[in-house]
């Protein structure tokens, strides 16, 4: 009786661990200023952004996502969509849809939220319209997606930034009227505190965007961002890092382990940049890393290793 006892244990163990994290959430939504899971229980989602699109299109895989969700315990993954770039897009729109869509198609299969990102530093209405109509004719029965409009406007105005994001939100909802939408903030989504004075009316379920890379932004980010949430405003961190803002350089542990803490501490969700093997600190793999993921500790780079081991302490 006691050795069936301990079995029985040990399953409902490896049963938590392994828990899908939309079988245990489901459709999320914003209560007040928390990422809320169906039942009403706060939700932090935790998880890897793919790198552009355009640029690293061989990691944009089924494999790729399985060992995301499996092996570095991600409850989410990030598409993110290369829009101007050459390959991007406006280029070769099938060629990006069929990328985009293999990496949705497999976070649903493993159970976990999937954020659909148009990734584009520019305002192109007319042809982020069109995809997201697209993608929430496709997806809206899906409680895993969530909405990424702009990945990080760089000198476009709130004013400017904010008539974008209603156009695209109305778009959304009338496909789409319970999923996630995340709207980007200005001057790559630091800019947190001009949403919070003037954030967008008559719409549910949306958060706010802020990025950071520990190497550059201190302190004063952590601050900037408690005033917003202070104000009232949902934030997302749906791109982070530990060197600097280039995506390059040295990891300052010391100051993303501050981040790591503070975002713990305020239930914040975050998603690491990226899964790609370009020569920079940043991308969390080396070339000799497989397009269909397993990857052994010899294929990451110090912050794959670093950000793997976050991620893993993580409980769902």
């Amino acid at each position: 009786m006691k050795l069936i006892f301990v079995f029985l244990l040990a399953s409902s163990v490896i049963l938590t661990i392994n828990a899908q994290p939309v079988k245990m959430y489901g459709q999320l939504k914003v209560v007040g200023t928390q990422l809320t899971g169906a039942n009403n229980t706060s939700v932090v989602l935790n998880g890897m952004s793919f790198g552009w699109s355009c640029f690293h299109p061989r990691f944009y895989t089924a494999g790729a996502v399985s060992t995301l969700a499996k092996d570095w315990n991600c409850s989410v993954v990030r598409a993110a969509l290369g829009v101007e770039p050459a390959n991007g897009y406006l280029q070769d729109s099938a060629k990006s849809m069929k990328l985009i869509t293999t990496v949705v198609d497999a976070a649903i299969k493993e159970g976990i939220y999937v954020i659909i990102d148009w990734h584009s530093h520019n305002i192109n209405l007319k042809e982020a319209r069109a995809f997201f109509k697209t993608m929430a004719t496709k997806y809206h029965s899906y409680p895993n997606i969530i909405y990424e409009l702009y990945n990080e406007p760089d000198y476009e105005t709130w004013p400017e930034v904010k008539v974008y994001s209603i156009d695209l939100i109305s778009t959304i909802r009338k496909i789409d009227t319970a999923n996630i939408i995340l709207v980007g903030s200005p001057r790559w989504d630091q800019d947190v505190h001009l949403q919070a004075d003037d954030p967008i009316k008559g719409f549910n379920n949306l958060m706010y965007t802020m990025h950071f890379y520990a190497g550059t932004h201190k302190q004063w980010l952590r601050d900037r961002t408690d005033a917003a949430i202070a104000k009232g405003l949902p934030i997302f961190i749906s791109e982070s890092a530990g060197m600097d803002a280039t995506g390059d350089g040295k990891l300052d542990e010391e100051e993303w382990n501050k981040y790591i803490q503070w975002m713990a501490e305020k239930k914040l969700s975050w998603i690491t940049w990226s899964v790609s093997d370009k020569d920079e600190s940043c991308s969390v793999l080396r070339q000799s890393a497989s397009s269909d993921g397993s990857w052994a500790d010899k294929d990451l780079k110090e912050s794959g290793l670093k950000t793997r081991a976050y991620l893993r302490k993580i409980k769902q």
